[in-house]
């Protein structure tokens, strides 16, 4: 009979399983929290439906309403929501408990990044669904979908990026006032409020932000444009904020 090989084998979780394992459980926590549900789900929905259902009256065209407020959603789930997480995980211990597993920093941002797209599916999901059922109808051209498909992903991944820059270096309460303010800074400068409603002076500086070119990228596929230029800015700022947050991320205070 063989003897038992009873040596210690300890080893980390292959990659994509680590990444994919700290996302669902960031994803649960999310979830539970009903401060992030009210940015992420219920604001939205309630703008959507108030737009719909007074939007002759308050000049508002519904088409591109609608997809300005699919943007502002994704915002707060990509930048918001993170921000403030992250910013008190570090306040009260939990990333530097972090340190201590397998989990290494390209990890971390890995599976927030992750659960940040999984947060974007069900949350598009059901503001879209929303939107036709009070009688959304966008007219979307094949090559301004090919653009979307780009852009949205990569917008994600700025925001990420941000979110934890800020988070990251921050502590806890600033962040919090930070990431709220932002939060409406970026509704007013191109996600709620087009880039046309501002004077022709300020649209060139505005047009390089990354919420205004989300939501002038779902805006136009939404009335049927074709807008290739929101691309190029979103994937200079997901690269450099990509780049920023892997460089400044601190896991403790």
């Amino acid at each position: 009979m063989s003897a038992l090989d009873l040596r210690p084998a300890a080893a980390p979780a292959p990659w994509a399983r680590r990444v994919l394992r700290h996302a669902l459980m960031e994803t649960r926590l999310v979830i539970r929290n009903s401060e992030q549900l009210l940015l992420a789900v219920v604001i939205p929905l309630g703008l959507i439906v108030a737009g719909v259902l007074a939007g002759d009256r308050l000049g508002l065209a519904r088409e591109p309403f609608v997809a300005s407020v699919i943007a502002l959603g994704l915002w707060s789930s990509g930048f918001t929501s993170p921000a403030i997480t992250t910013a008190f995980e570090r306040r009260y211990g939990v990333l530097e408990r972090l340190v201590a597993t397998p989990l290494r920093r390209s990890d971390l941002l890995a599976g927030k990044a992750t659960m940040i797209a999984l947060l974007a599916v069900g949350q598009a999901t059901v503001l879209v669904v929303a939107g036709l059922l009070l009688g959304w109808t966008p007219t979307a051209v094949a090559a301004q979908v090919v653009v979307a498909v780009a852009v949205v992903p990569l917008a994600l991944v700025t925001f990420a990026g941000l979110a934890l820059t800020l988070a990251g270096r921050a502590s806890a309460e600033v962040t919090l006032g930070l990431a709220n303010l932002i939060y409406l800074v970026g509704a007013a400068g191109g996600l709620l409020v087009p880039v046309a409603s501002f004077p022709s002076w300020a649209q060139p500086m505005l047009r390089l932000l990354p919420t205004a070119a989300l939501g002038e990228t779902l805006r136009a596929l939404a009335t049927g444009l074709f807008d290739p230029v929101p691309l190029l800015v979103v994937l200079g700022w997901a690269i450099a904020s990509v780049a920023l947050a892997r460089k400044v991320f601190r896991w403790i205070s």
